[in-house]
């Protein structure tokens, strides 16, 4: 405490005087004014109301208008086929559209503006009604925003009062685009075999992709995902074509003149504008029925595709997926009728529109006797993932883009269980999720990788949405969905699931709403869901979790490519682990704590080895002492077969990682392929034919690449053999898991000079082209 002082207690007296001045003087001041302005008529001070308009939003839509329904006339002026005919003057294709929205929606908060979504429409003619009076509402201005929020802004005359009912009428037309977004044009060629010469001639088709933010290109809407509505379509378009949309047709449909029809369309359920659809196509794509005990399955494409069968499988696996997902979700698929249509042209592999799922034509179409056996998984595994979403995305759905990992996420694993469940002679279970759980760890291992759940202000421009559909969002987003149901059981996980389905049926979620129901389905003495998951989701990247088998010592660190950089990142860890004296036995333990901790039990007592995560259900990578390494590099090669398959393969993948994040010495890694000489299982192969290509890469044109071809060659020398009865006589075995690893010998074999393969190929490809119809020129 300082000292007394008589300074401060002047300076204390002075101040109390001026400030009793300074008081005195301005009540003096107020007395004048008074006398002074008394009986003279004084301008009364600005008044600032309510009503003042709020700064306008930023990306985001206000929620002070949230929309019910749309009513939605469209027509696309696409000729679906151009006749060139005798005296008869050709039309020119022409790619617009025109059409008419009346949005229905509810004020939550008094305003005076509509914000909504609109990007390169032309829109006109603007009514406003307020429903609960009858009254129109004079429109002030509308103004389109010049910037990535694509806002459209119409400013009206008195507000918009909370809780009333009101409607926005708007015209626009647009242009059908020709670069596969929103409503696009699709070409193909179909023979016509009616002309006195057959003749190839050419098609078009109008088709939607709106997700993520596209629908605001084909109508004015709230372009976002919880601005769920229902829609009420009705399509104008050319007599001689079908329209098909998320519901089925209606019965007031009709033909308006000699040119045009009008096809209207069922209420669709409350859904997000990403999942509205329609395609519009020649009559003559017809479709197979599919159909389960409550829903009606169509499955739709070109003509000569449907003549020649390639649509069957496709439309059987459907129904079987559907009522798999019926019972394990324990809940219906909400629609009446869910229509499926192969196109010629669509960007991504396919969409889930609610109730009409598109497809690319190699997605959906197998051709008997020439596509391979193997394109029977892309189909059953595309169509297991768009079935998906009709439960995971359409009847429950992320609040925000920034957790679209809720959508594609879900999609993803549960596709494993619905491939497995409709063709269990694939067994390719494990092959799909080591296929995602590498083409993760790829991505997560660098920096510029981002969170499962990145929080929302990063992730507001369409461009900045479109980068959250990567392998993070969809193979991470699987992969942490299949430890979190290891970790607390896979019955306890599926019941959080079915729950989690029923309660947010229709609405919008996120990833917290999920936590809390798997939740209440486990025990919160053993169990706690939110505090495990936020490391998982809310960082970016992976642990690799490194054990001493002599001290028992255990860690773990954020695994990175780039080993200079620092992080202080850690994870909670649920590990299973077993040994050559407890197999097939595992135990379980967590790490929960960054820092190095000491387990008794990972003490290689008896000179066995530990093996750590087993089947690959932690999101992890496993390194370990030298001697550790060795002993299970000297099982590989004595006898594989006590190390789960899975491990054997991401052993490998381990090692040569873990090599080039400079963890481990890359001897070490190339060691690890060894024991593939007596191999003969796939995944072990692919993980080392993947890992190695970055070798074969580096090395090119190198002293060492003798030596790694010789090497190649005598490891799939055996392996090459085993299938040389199959490849010889051009048959493939009826194990998937084998049909790929006949792939993968011949590609090795023949790739490092094995002289069997070389001519079994230099032979095959004579015999080709000398018995090819099209070849002119034979081999002689």
């Amino acid at each position: 405490m300082p000292k007394k002082s008589r300074v401060s207690k002047g300076f204390a007296v002075a101040f109390v005087v001026l400030t009793v001045c300074a008081i005195a003087g301005m009540i003096s001041m107020m007395v004048v004014y008074e006398i002074q302005t008394n009986g003279l008529n004084m301008t009364a001070p600005p008044i600032i109301t309510t009503s003042t308009p709020p700064p306008p939003p930023v990306m985001r839509l206000p929620r002070s208008l949230i929309p019910e329904s749309y009513d939605i006339i469209l027509q696309p002026h696409l000729y679906t086929s151009i006749k060139e005919e005798v005296n008869v003057t050709t039309p020119n294709q022409t790619l617009t559209f025109t059409g008419n929205s009346t949005v229905h929606f509810q004020c939550h908060q008094d305003t005076t503006y509509i914000f909504l979504h609109s990007l390169g429409l032309n829109v006109f003619a603007p009514r406003v009604i307020d429903k609960d009076t009858g009254n129109p509402i004079k429109v002030r201005s509308v103004k389109h925003h010049k910037d990535v929020s694509h806002f459209l802004e119409i400013n009206v005359d008195g507000r918009f009062k909370a809780g009333g009912n009101y409607s926005l009428f708007l015209a626009f037309e647009g242009e059908i685009s020709e670069y596969l977004q929103a409503l696009y044009v699709s070409k193909y060629t179909e023979t016509n075999k009616e002309a006195a010469n057959e003749t190839i001639e050419e098609r078009f088709l109008a088709a939607t992709n709106l997700e993520p933010t596209s629908a605001r290109r084909l109508f004015p809407c709230f372009d976002e995902p919880d601005m769920k509505a229902a829609f009420r379509l009705k399509v104008i378009h050319r007599r001689e074509t079908t329209a098909l949309s998320n519901t089925r047709q209606s019965p007031d449909s009709y033909v308006l003149d000699e040119d045009w029809k009008l096809t209207s369309f069922f209420e669709t359920p409350k859904m997000s504008t990403y999942l509205f659809a329609f395609t519009i196509s020649q009559d003559d794509f017809t479709y197979i029925d599919s159909s389960t005990s409550s829903v009606e399955i169509r499955t739709y494409a070109r003509p000569e595709a449907m003549e020649a069968g390639h649509v069957e499988y496709a439309a059987k696996i459907t129904a079987k997926i559907l009522e798999f997902y019926e019972g394990h979700f324990g809940l219906k698929y909400q629609m009446n009728d869910l229509d499926q249509i192969a196109l010629p042209d669509l960007e991504p592999l396919a969409m889930e529109n609610w109730g009409l799922i598109t497809y690319q034509e190699g997605a959906l179409l197998y051709e008997e006797g020439v596509s391979s056996w193997l394109h029977k998984e892309l189909i059953t595994s595309v169509i297991a993932h768009e079935l998906a979403h009709q439960w995971f995305g359409n009847q429950v759905t992320m609040k925000w883009w920034n957790e679209i990992w809720l959508n594609e996420g879900f999609a993803t694993y549960m596709s494993y269980l619905a491939v497995d469940h409709a063709e269990p002679s694939f067994q390719i279970k494990e092959k799909l999720i080591m296929d995602d759980l590498h083409t993760a760890f790829e991505e997560d291992a660098l920096l510029t990788s981002h969170p499962l759940s990145t929080p929302s202000e990063y992730v507001q421009t369409p461009g900045e949405i479109l980068g959250m559909f990567d392998a993070i969002s969809y193979s991470k987003g699987a992969m942490v969905l299949r430890m979190l149901a290891n970790h607390v059981g896979e019955d306890n996980f599926d019941n959080g699931i079915r729950e989690y389905l029923r309660v947010y049926q229709g609405r919008n979620v996120e990833q917290g709403d999920l936590w809390e129901l798997i939740q209440n389905k486990v025990d919160p003495n053993r169990f706690n869901i939110p505090s495990f998951m936020k490391s998982w989701t809310t960082q970016i990247g992976y642990p690799v979790i490194t054990i001493n088998t002599t001290s028992g010592e255990i860690y773990q660190k954020h695994f990175l490519y780039n080993s200079s950089v620092e992080s202080s990142l850690w994870w909670e860890i649920p590990l299973e682990y077993t040994t050559n004296i407890t197999l097939p036995k595992s135990n379980k333990l967590v790490i929960n704590e960054p820092g190095v901790q000491p387990m008794d039990d990972l003490i290689s007592k008896k000179g066995e080895w530990i093996l750590a995560n087993v089947n690959c259900t932690a999101y992890c990578r496993v390194n370990y002492n030298p001697e550790n390494w060795q002993c299970l590099l000297s099982q590989l090669e004595t006898n594989p077969d006590r190390i789960p398959l899975m491990n054997r393969a991401q052993l490998i993948d381990d090692a040569f990682n873990l090599a080039r994040a400079k963890l481990v010495n890359v001897t070490l890694a190339l060691n690890s392929t060894r024991f593939l000489r007596k191999e003969k299982a796939f995944l072990p192969w692919e993980s080392a034919v993947r890992n190695l290509g970055y070798f074969v890469l580096m090395f090119d044109r190198s002293e060492v690449y003798g030596p790694m071809q010789l090497y190649l060659r005598h490891q799939v020398e055996e392996l090459y053999n085993f299938f040389k009865n199959h490849t010889d006589n051009s048959t493939v075995p009826e194990n998937h898991s084998l049909q790929h690893n006949q792939i993968t010998a011949i590609e090795v074999a023949c790739f490092s000079g094995l002289l069997d393969c070389i001519e079994m190929a230099t032979a095959m490809f004579a015999n080709w082209m000398n018995t090819n119809p099209t070849n002119k020129y034979g081999l002689g």
